[in-house]
């Protein structure tokens, strides 16, 4: 195996060395990291900025083309207020201690963010009951500003509710919404700009022990290259047990839960200022209706096991049933606003809870696991946890002079502008900083350069939108998209056909939606 034939080189400190490991080449770093941190989701970003503020080499691995590309590109947003998990739970006590994280993270990274309250909604006799026992939990989970009120007030208080169905709704004060993906390019932005080395692409295919000498070193392999580290941390989100029975028997087994959501036009939103619940059942939280950052409406997800975490694909017969059970909550969601339909996956475990555990198998191995709902909220408590753990385990901690806290973001939410203006700054000639790239959502192509130019290498149209929001709008990328690949071509130095384009094709996208509609006007 190649950890074995790894021991017969000698470690030179700032050197590349090649070696030969039966199959193929292999070119090892030549910097001995102190951490390295495998995943570069919400809670693997979360830890590198964390840790950025310490005198430590610090090194991301990351599989995908961008950072925030698994389970915190296709999520809900919701950063949630900590009634919801089994009292005495890790997901419990680290989620109400990321939700009191998330302004003052917002302040200092300029990612969007809002609290705007949650309700959860009882039908009937069961759910009233269900209400209760919420409440009961929450309150022994220390979670504040949680009532119980009545159809007359709950109605009051979010106009939009559909009042057919009503009974009662629990109110939570502290729950909110965040851009997830902005959340996690912002937290790897600043890392970057404090010393971290982020590198895409590079999925992990081996770990193991340095042999010889008690060094208390790991070996990576990732990307055709092998890097060496004090601790590894293994945030890998669904690939997390893949990653742990690298190191050998893994304790601990993920089992992907796909969700579908649809998304509408930026507008759709108004009126309803904070996020809609359903009685939670044992398949989840249920499905939700929330405004976006954006003033988008989002509704969704489901729950489905699936074998591959890489099955991202929707259906038109789960899209319809998850409006059909929404509209219990909000009765007037426009179909023909829907602009957009996506799945993500959750990475469940077999034991129910987050796990945050050193493996048996390697020493310096820490694993964060099963970072399902509502691990996007819980990323800066689970990041503190892990860095405790890493203290304890001996990673020396000295504050780095000179660390920068704040980063400024490319775009914030606000009003769109006239369409007449829109069009008229589309036609002006490339290179004008001014020139409109994106009618739907009025992205300029200076917002587009300033994107590109933030320390995380961009090869896709993808990672664009997911920065300016060009290709977000109504027409979902028809008009922009070339103009995008072009920008991102020049930028990065490479042939435009090399620009990796949408992850999902448009036109399944738009099939999906007149099915779904047809299906619901049927």
């Amino acid at each position: 195996m190649w950890l074995k034939i790894l021991s017969i080189f000698s470690w030179v400190a700032h050197e590349a060395a090649i070696f030969h490991d039966g199959r193929s080449f292999i070119k090892m770093s030549g910097t001995v990291y102190d951490v390295a941190i495998i995943g570069a989701g919400a809670v693997g970003t979360a830890l590198a900025r964390e840790l950025s503020r310490y005198r430590l080499k610090i090194l991301v691995l990351e599989a995908a083309d961008d950072v925030a590309a698994g389970a915190t590109r296709a999520n809900s947003g919701i950063v949630h207020g900590g009634y919801a998990a089994p009292a005495g739970s890790l997901k419990a006590a680290l989620c109400l201690r990321g939700n009191r994280r998330f302004a003052g993270l917002s302040d200092e990274l300029d990612f969007p963010y809002r609290q705007t309250g949650s309700v959860v909604l009882a039908f009937d006799d069961e759910h009233l009951n269900t209400l209760e026992t919420i409440l009961v939990n929450g309150r022994s989970n220390g979670v504040g500003g949680l009532e119980i009120v009545g159809r007359d007030e709950t109605l009051r208080r979010v106009s939009r509710l559909n009042p057919v169905e009503v009974r009662e709704g629990l109110f939570c004060s502290g729950a909110g919404i965040v851009s997830p993906y902005e959340y996690a390019i912002a937290l790897a932005e600043n890392a970057i700009a404090n010393g971290v080395e982020i590198l895409l692409n590079s999925p992990v295919t081996g770990l193991g022990a340095v042999s010889g000498g008690g060094s208390g070193l790991v070996d990576i392999e990732a990307g055709g290259r092998v890097y060496r580290s004090r601790f590894v941390v293994n945030a890998a989100g669904a690939a997390a047990a893949t990653v742990a029975a690298l190191a050998g028997p893994s304790t601990f087994s993920i089992n992907p839960r796909k969700g579908q959501y649809i998304i509408f036009r930026r507008g759709s939103a108004g009126g309803l200022d904070t996020v809609v619940f359903q009685s939670p059942s044992a398949g989840g939280k249920g499905i939700l209706v929330t405004p976006t950052l954006w003033d988008n409406l989002l509704v969704g997800p489901d729950a489905q096991e699936v074998q591959d975490p890489s099955d991202l694909e929707t259906d038109p017969e789960s899209l319809a049933r998850i409006i059909r059970v929404a509209r219990r909550s909000i009765s007037d969601i426009d179909l023909k606003q829907a602009i957009r339909v996506f799945s993500g996956t959750r990475p469940s475990s077999d034991r129910g809870d987050f796990i945050i555990e050193w493996s048996e198998e390697l020493t310096g191995l820490l694993h964060l696991a099963g970072i399902e709902s509502p691990g996007l909220t819980a990323s800066p408590a689970i990041a503190e946890t892990a860095i405790h753990l890493l203290s304890e385990a001996g990673l020396l901690l000295k504050d780095k002079p000179g660390f920068h806290p704040d980063r400024k973001a490319v775009i914030r939410p606000g009003p769109l502008g006239p369409a007449t203006m829109a069009a008229k700054a589309a036609a002006l000639p490339p290179g004008n900083p001014d020139r409109i790239v994106c009618r739907c959502e009025q992205v300029t192509e200076a917002v587009i350069r300033e994107a590109l130019d933030r320390g995380i290498p961009i090869r896709s149209i993808d990672a664009v939108k997911r920065r300016t929001r060009a290709g977000m709008g109504a027409c979902q990328g028809a008009f922009c998209g070339p103009r995008v690949r072009k920008l991102v071509s020049e930028a990065a130095g490479i042939p435009a056909i090399d620009v990796m384009g949408p992850s999902r094709d448009r036109t399944a996208i738009l099939t999906d939606l007149d099915a779904m509609r047809k299906l619901l006007n049927d």
